[in-house]
């Protein structure tokens, strides 16, 4: 079926552009809200010494006779916000509502924080490392307390991890070395220029074994160092997704204007969850 795009100008400042939200990203009359319910983790074995909250979003649809998908958000309060870029629970209630995506609960990781040290935000530690330390942490401490309070399906192509920066390339790594759990991808604005020991993926994606998993990626002509020769946001971006299209996996990259920013991320959420959702090969 031909999809009829309506036309946008193109703008010319590839660096000063806001895009704007649609419908979905906003709360609608009509849509029931869920439930949003905080917690506090500060007993992390993983990483130990670090305090952090989560959240978990009921969608008003949720009956726990029935297990729900799952959708992890790192940085987690970054995409909660209702007046923030992301708006996540509102999106999450919008398309439910709508049965544009199956009926899902989604958990909002915040990053640690070293209580009482000098440089207290472990974030970058837990988020740009590529290792299975991330995922080790949310399998074993904290997707366990939503699974003890909620019916969640144990089904991996159920399970979705989301991220954008730092969170992005996290979220990646937590999938593609831990796609026994997570299958579903969503990486925005992602630091892969900034991992310790450099971005591994162009190579590992194309001279390993193929691994299930559907990624969504947001990238943007101004981010970090666009045009310079070292750590170059934009670049590393692209390498990660033309290995991905090389290697034949089931990927889309959406490349935007601006810079270092969640506008346009948040801006595709909606969209980017109905492509990761969706029943279909299209």
């Amino acid at each position: 079926m031909t999809v009829q795009v309506p036309f946008r100008p193109l703008p010319i400042d590839q660096s000063d552009v806001r895009y704007r939200h649609g419908p979905d990203s906003r709360r609608q009359p009509s849509t029931p809200a869920g439930q949003t319910i905080e917690f506090d983790w500060d007993d992390s074995t993983v990483y130990p010494g670090t305090s952090r909250k989560f959240w978990v979003h009921l969608p008003d649809q949720y009956d726990p006779l029935r297990p729900a998908s799952l959708i992890v958000f790192l940085d987690g309060q970054w995409y909660l916000d209702p007046a923030g870029e992301i708006r996540g629970a509102i999106v999450l209630d919008n398309l439910i509502h709508q049965g544009d995506i199956p009926v899902t609960v989604g958990l909002f990781v915040d990053p640690g924080v070293l209580v009482d040290a000098e440089q207290p935000k472990n974030r970058n530690a837990e988020y740009d490392a590529f290792d299975d330390r991330l995922a080790t942490f949310l399998l074993t401490e904290i997707i366990p307390q939503v699974t003890a309070r909620y019916s969640i399906a144990d089904d991996p192509d159920r399970w979705a991890i989301c991220g954008g920066s730092s969170g992005g390339n996290a979220a990646f790594t937590a999938a593609w070395l831990r796609p026994d759990r997570f299958r579903r991808v969503l990486c925005c604005l992602s630091s892969f220029a900034q991992m310790p020991g450099g971005n591994p993926y162009p190579g590992i994606i194309v001279n390993g074994a193929r691994k299930p998993l559907r990624v969504f990626m947001q990238a943007g002509h101004r981010d970090l160092h666009w045009n310079e020769p070292h750590r170059n946001w934009l670049s590393h971006n692209l390498r990660v997704a033309a290995a991905l299209a090389e290697a034949g996996y089931d990927f889309r990259l959406v490349l935007g204007d601006g810079g270092h920013n969640p506008n346009h991320g948040g801006v595709l959420l909606p969209d980017a969850l109905r492509w990761l959702w969706r029943s279909t090969d299209t």
